[in-house]
């Protein structure tokens, strides 16, 4: 009954809120918009790898590649939106043209001459058209136009053209494409990620510890924390907004969804003012295990996890809070849970709850399925 009205009334949806990057999380955001329109996701801004890095390099800036694919999985892509804006948000440059002619193509958009640009009306045209601007009058000569996300370098644009601050960017980019949530950056800081592993090894940068951009780590990750630079890199630390603290205090359920467990998940944990928000809400707050292998988990079994999760959340606090107030529920696939070797009695101890649902079909597996898993979510609020 409570997904029915959901789905019913979307506008009025729970505000739950995904501490989430990477693009695990996207297949099941386009599914979330039909039951409400008030998600909140904060998303990581440290990855270093894939086009983000393009971007950083040439303009210090923090990494907004995963910030416009949530933004546009979230986007009321019906005809009742904006297709023609979605469109070119969503376009990417060849990967192989010759650079002469994708620069050929860029410009032709920034003067409006391109025909996904002149498809759009005024003024929106003209506000977007101001963003590409700003970008191509910046861009260093030598950048790297193949595979470039459009929707990438209008956001660039609008940071550049904001005095690098991205939230007036996130706020209008929302607005044209009517994203149907709230999506925002963690923090807008321009910093980096970096691991201690138990080999005594120590790595800097998200794009060398997730396995897809390097090979594999080889040892089991031990500590993380921020960085300034992946060059001569200093311990540095960062704060939440007090807007951002408030959204995690005053949301109806918290999640830490599937994803890269430190550089998708746990990494919106490392900014101070994180853990004691999570500590002031009393909604449920959920955990949600990545299906399949994750290189960041060598080493680590669901129970170390849990436990792992709990002391990025009690790093942030200088006061003791039982386990089960900052995770109380931890949501496994009926099917996989005798696979997974939780100690049940234990988490029953401390008051986390392990609860089964049938989250997998033969569609997803060995992944979740998404509206399987999003019905069994909505339940908890």
């Amino acid at each position: 009954m409570r997904v029915s009205r959901y789905e019913r009334l979307p506008e009025m949806g729970p505000k739950m809120l995904f501490f989430s990057g990477g693009s695990a999380l996207n297949d099941f955001s386009k599914k979330l918009k039909h039951y409400t329109h008030n998600s909140i996701h904060l998303m990581t801004p440290f990855d270093s790898g894939g086009s983000s890095a393009v971007l950083r390099q040439a303009f210090d800036m923090p990494a907004i590649g995963d910030l416009r694919a949530r933004l546009m999985a979230l986007a009321d892509d019906s005809v009742r939106g904006l297709p023609d804006v979605f469109r070119l948000f969503s376009y990417r440059l060849s990967k192989t043209a010759p650079h002469p002619v994708l620069e050929s193509q860029l410009l032709e958009m920034v003067e409006g001459n391109h025909p996904m640009v002149l498809a759009i009306s005024e003024p929106m045209r003209q506000l977007i058209r101001n963003q590409l601007q700003f970008f191509h009058h910046h861009k260093p000569d030598n950048f790297n136009l193949r595979g470039a996300s459009i929707g990438n370098l209008i956001l660039s644009g609008g940071y550049l053209n904001n005095a690098q601050h991205l939230d007036p960017i996130i706020f209008l980019f929302s607005k044209l494409v009517e994203v149907q949530g709230t999506v925002r950056l963690t923090v807008n800081d321009n910093y980096h990620l970096a691991v201690e592993l138990a080999n005594g090894e120590s790595i800097v940068g998200q794009h060398r510890m997730t396995g897809k951009e390097n090979a594999p780590i080889s040892s089991p990750i031990e500590n993380m924390y921020l960085v300034d630079s992946l060059d001569n890199p200093k311990k540095v630390d960062s704060h939440i907004t007090d807007k951002h603290q408030k959204m995690i205090e005053t949301a109806d359920l918290l999640c830490f969804p599937p994803g890269s467990f430190y550089s998708s998940v746990l990494a919106n944990l490392l900014p101070k003012g994180v853990g004691s928000a999570i500590a002031k809400n009393s909604a449920p707050k959920v955990y949600i295990p990545s299906l399949g292998t994750d290189p960041e988990m060598l080493g680590k079994d669901l129970n170390k996890a849990i436990a792992t999760i709990l002391h990025y959340i009690k790093r942030d606090l200088d006061y003791k809070v039982d386990s089960h107030n900052l995770l109380s529920h931890v949501l496994v696939d009926s099917q996989q849970k005798n696979q997974l070797g939780l100690d049940i009695n234990f988490w029953s101890e401390q008051g986390v709850q392990i609860v089964e649902a049938d989250l997998v079909d033969e569609t997803s597996s060995p992944y979740y399925q998404s509206e399987k898993l999003l019905q069994a979510l909505l339940s908890f609020t």
